[in-house]
């Protein structure tokens, strides 16, 4: 029986079934499709939020849906971008090392003592946003009207130089709670 409760799961589940359709319209040169379902993604991603907070309907599931939904939609976005000589590699790549770093931070932390405990990094919520806001510019670009190419142009130095910044910020900031807790203190 589906509870009121789960409403925030279903709709981070309905946004994860959205990155096949957003892929496809991208592989398909419908970029104002694809930033239409990018931009219902979004919405959802913040009214999940919302009613998870508001009404007290965190989850454990939630908990691992929501990000995984954000990631999947992103880093499918960031790849097929470059793919499609809509991004540059070279920002493509920092993107999906980064996550490749922290997952298999959390993967080691977690095998080697116990599951991390820690809430997301000032420095990875704003490169989460600004990696949204590039592929909205991005898709709006080819999709919908030329943008000037300095925004652009800062918008993918801004990804890159946040990319950097939140990975490295989180392998300092598992590395020394790490030695905190095999060192004793």
């Amino acid at each position: 029986m589906i509870r009121a409760r789960h409403i925030p799961n279903i709709i981070s589940v309905l946004r994860v079934l959205l990155v096949y359709p957003v892929a496809h319209y991208m592989l398909n040169g419908r970029y104002e499709l694809a930033l239409s379902l990018f931009i219902v993604a979004g919405v959802s991603d913040g009214l999940d939020g919302f009613l998870a907070k508001h009404y007290h309907w965190q989850s454990k599931l939630g908990s691992l849906l929501d990000p995984l939904a954000d990631k999947l939609l992103l880093l499918t976005c960031f790849i097929l971008g470059a793919h499609l000589g809509l991004l540059p590699v070279w920002v493509t790549a920092a993107v999906v090392a980064r996550d490749v770093v922290i997952l298999g931070g959390a993967i080691a932390y977690y095998l080697l003592l116990h599951p991390f405990e820690g809430r997301p990094h000032w420095t990875s919520k704003l490169n989460t946003f600004l990696q949204l806001v590039l592929i909205v510019a991005v898709l709006f670009e080819h999709g919908v009207a030329p943008l000037p190419p300095l925004l652009l142009s800062t918008l993918t130095c801004l990804v890159l130089a946040t990319t950097a910044l939140s990975g490295i910020i989180y392998v300092l900031i598992w590395g020394r709670s790490y030695w905190r807790e095999t060192r004793g203190g």
